[in-house]
């Protein structure tokens, strides 16, 4: 009798490889991306950000598939996510010399949760690399990328007057730089 596909979610779940929980985790990654559009339809101030999520995504799942398949995430995707960090770390500079707490505006919040989301790929591709080869921009891009949203989520709170929290560290050391405290984690 045949296999009735309504009880597969996805045809790989039960394999062993780690291959399967980063390709899990990075279309978590490309899901949390799409809840961040509702956000900034109607954000004049969004738009900007809004135009590269909707750029952003499909890479995701470009990078979701290139361990498994074949390599689709490119050196001029990296150098055009690259000048993206380079727009948004310029427009916010003063606000990310110093470590802050995770919050703000809605759709900054959702930035978050998705910066969160793209260091969760990023550790799951380095499981998959204990067992197979991975091409080093994937490592590039998803590191890459959740520096894009920390900055863009500050951005955010910035086009919108919210405060920026900073977050001084019990854990580690601290030091000064020019009059602030920041962590150095």
């Amino acid at each position: 009798m045949k296999k009735d596909i309504r009880f597969s979610c996805y045809p790989f779940m039960r394999e062993k490889s780690s291959c399967v929980d980063y390709e899990i985790r990075t279309d978590s990654l490309t899901t949390r991306i799409g809840t961040v559009f509702p956000t900034l339809v109607d954000d004049a101030s969004g738009h900007v950000v809004l135009k590269d999520l909707r750029m952003i995504q499909p890479l995701a799942y470009h990078a979701n598939g290139s361990v498994r398949g074949k390599l689709a995430i490119t050196s001029e995707d990296l150098q055009w996510l690259s000048d993206r960090y380079d727009y948004y770390a310029g427009e916010v500079r003063e606000s990310i010399q110093r470590f802050v707490l995770p919050q703000g505006i809605e759709s900054a919040a959702r930035l978050h949760i998705c910066r969160s989301e793209a260091k969760k790929s990023y550790r799951a591709l380095h499981k998959v690399s204990e067992e197979r080869d991975v091409d080093e921009i994937l490592f590039d891009f998803l590191g890459l990328l959740a520096n894009v949203f920390f900055v863009m989520a500050v951005y955010m709170n910035q086009q919108h007057q919210q405060k920026e929290i900073p977050f001084i560290s019990k854990s580690y050391p601290t030091k000064k730089k020019k009059g602030v405290t920041t962590n150095e984690i």
